[in-house]
């Protein structure tokens, strides 16, 4: 194991305040995002890789808080398909850490020339997505070398909470606003049992990463980051979907990596789910869900106590934690993983 500090360990200590910059930036926003609201019924959200699993956070939250009927786009569609699709009435909302992937500028474009309002995600303020869009909530993050993301995704999930409340979500701005300070406060605390799941991780050859509903998307991105960073087959999945079959390849030597807010209605799911994998002998490793998932894995990291709606910006930092510690016991550097760039063009 490497004992020099990352790149990726300083970004993620940097989260708090780029968080703060950034919701400093968007929330005098909401105005300009009210604007587009009348004009719009349903969202669509274009994105890849880490923007992606940002938009599934989007997606539940407007979903549940703004009553507005969401889905993710097939950007092959616009890009390869050339499909002319009516989307009148829809808020096309394009994720980009960059702001320069091609196919999501192009894509972008293609649902505004379709009928789509536009709105940019984008951690670029000078980018071609912000120049495209009607609206451009840019995230302060600070320039972003190690290649997995951290800063900028969780900005992202500042951002479209930010999206939400200009939506109409009836959501307090306050609790919002108090998050940074919530995270920064619980960074040093979950260190400890971060390095003790990324030691028991060392030697397993895959995982099943799996959440529900507004933390679902902290799943998803948790199994992205193991596999970018680490080389670790994992999956990440809702756990209505792992119990339709694929809980079978949950067993000794393939652990189950499960999030949770600390209250919410996904929670009594997830803490069964715990049960159910300890009863055929597999590790289960928590993340948040308080003490109903604690008292059901073998090891878990206790999360800020925070909202269900803002609990995902908190939860993926202590698997951004694992990620990086299990990559060094690897001898792997997490800042660069093989054939990854920190821009990914694909058509």
């Amino acid at each position: 194991m490497t004992t020099t500090t990352s790149i990726m360990r300083s970004e993620i200590t940097e989260q708090p305040e780029a968080l703060r910059r950034t919701l400093d930036a968007v929330l005098p926003m909401r105005s300009e995002i009210s604007a587009l609201a009348g004009q719009t019924r349903n969202v669509l959200f274009i994105a890849r890789g880490s923007s992606d699993n940002a938009a599934v956070y989007g997606s539940y939250l407007l979903q549940t808080q703004s009553g507005r009927l969401t889905s993710l786009a097939s950007p092959s569609v616009a890009t390869i398909y050339g499909a002319k699709v009516d989307l009148s009435g829809v808020l096309a909302v394009a994720i980009s850490q960059s702001g320069r992937t091609q196919e999501i500028v192009d894509t972008m474009r293609w649902a505004a020339d379709c009928g789509a309002r536009t709105v940019a995600v984008t951690n670029g303020a000078d980018s071609p997505l912000t120049q495209a869009a009607d609206v451009s909530l840019v995230t302060r993050a600070g320039n972003e070398i190690a290649v997995p993301a951290t800063k900028t995704y969780t900005t992202q999930l500042a951002a479209l909470a930010v999206l939400a409340l200009g939506l109409g979500a009836d959501l307090d701005p306050g609790r919002l606003t108090g998050v940074p300070d919530v995270i920064e406060s619980a960074l040093d605390q979950s260190d400890e049992r971060c390095e003790e799941i990324a030691q028991r991780l060392v030697g397993v050859h895959g995982a099943v990463v799996s959440g529900r509903g507004l933390a679902f998307s902290t799943a998803l991105e948790t199994a992205l980051k193991l596999k970018e960073a680490c080389y670790l087959h994992a999956m990440g999945l809702s756990y209505a979907d792992l119990l339709h079959g694929p809980i079978a390849v949950v067993d000794r030597d393939t652990p189950a990596v499960l999030v949770a807010a600390n209250s919410g209605p996904t929670l009594p799911g997830i803490a069964a789910l715990a049960e159910r994998v300890a009863s055929v002998g597999a590790p289960a490793y928590g993340i948040g869900g308080g003490s109903a998932l604690g008292a059901a894995c073998d090891l878990s990291v206790p999360a800020p106590d925070l909202s269900e709606w803002l609990a995902p910006v908190s939860l993926i930092i202590p698997a951004q934690l694992i990620t990086e510690k299990l990559a060094r016991r690897l001898g792997y550097n997490p800042d660069a993983p093989r054939g990854l760039g920190k821009v990914t063009q694909t058509s």
